[in-house]
This record gives C-alpha cells, sequence and structure tokens, in this order.
C-alpha cells in the first residue's frame, strides 16, 4: 500500500497504554518514542503489543514548528523532536520543511511560508517538530 503522507518512521512498540474508549501507542523509532492516541479497538484489530513492529505516520500538515532547540513544556503536544533543519522547499504560499532529528530521521512540516521567513527557517537553523498524538496514525505490515 501507498499512502501520500510524508513522514512514515518505522519503529517497534514500547509501550501500550489501555483505557476504556482509547489508548496510548508509544513506538520507538531510533532514540525517539514517538506516542499515538488511537481507539483501543484499533489496538486489539493492529494486535499492538510491546515489540511488535509498527510505522508511526504523520501528514507533513500534522506538523508543527518551533524555532530552536529546546522541547516546549507549555504545551499538550506529547512528540516533540528537536533537530536541526535539514531541507526548505518554498511553493507559492506554502513551503516544506525537513528536520533532522538525533538519530539521522527526518520529519518533514508543511507551513506557511511566511512562517518560514518568521521563525528563521533555514538549511542549518535549529528547529523542534511538534506533532499531537491524536495526529499520529499507527500501521502494521
Amino acid at each position: 500500500m501507498k499512502i501520500s503522507a510524508r513522514n512514515q518512521l518505522a519503529g517497534t512498540v514500547a509501550a501500550v497504554k489501555e483505557g476504556a474508549v482509547n489508548g496510548v501507542v508509544t513506538i520507538k523509532v531510533g532514540d525517539h518514542t514517538i506516542k499515538s492516541d488511537i481507539t483501543m479497538e484499533a489496538i486489539k484489530d493492529l494486535g499492538l503489543v510491546e515489540g511488535k513492529k509498527a510505522i508511526a505516520i504523520i501528514k507533513a500538515s500534522n506538523v508543527l514548528i518551533a524555532a530552536g532547540s529546546e522541547r516546549i513544556d507549555t504545551i499538550s503536544a506529547r512528540n516533540q523532536f528537536p533537530g536541526t533543519v535539514a531541507k526548505v522547499e518554498k511553493g507559492a504560499v506554502n513551503g516544506h520543511v525537513a528536520i533532522e532529528i538525533a538519530d539521522g530521521a527526518k520529519i518533514t512540516a508543511s507551513v506557511t511560508n511566511e512562517a518560514i521567513e518568521d521563525l528563521g527557517l533555514a538549511e542549518g537553523a535549529a528547529a523542534v517538530a511538534i506533532v499531537k498524538a491524536t495526529d499520529v496514525l499507527v500501521a502494521v505490515d
């Protein structure tokens, strides 16, 4: 299956926290963990248990970017990945910004050209990719 989401990060399920309706699945990708808030039905259907291979899927339009190298402790987003801007591609109105995180993985965000300029997002700049757990899909083979 091919999908349009740019960010497809393969890893291993590190933990599953079950709830009444939803659960939180933690996927270990390199040195990072990605948390996904999905339904218990999906967790069971996908057979998500600790040690299972899984892919975290994140649309570029669901990735926020903050300038700088520090995680932001005053927001609710569980997934924050400090790194370095590896690539900036501007379009007519929006652009794509790829952030390389510590283990070499890249997370791409779709943001306005105005945000790219205002945040000083250029190759080599420090930035943090931020993703809400509810914006992370989980896939398995």
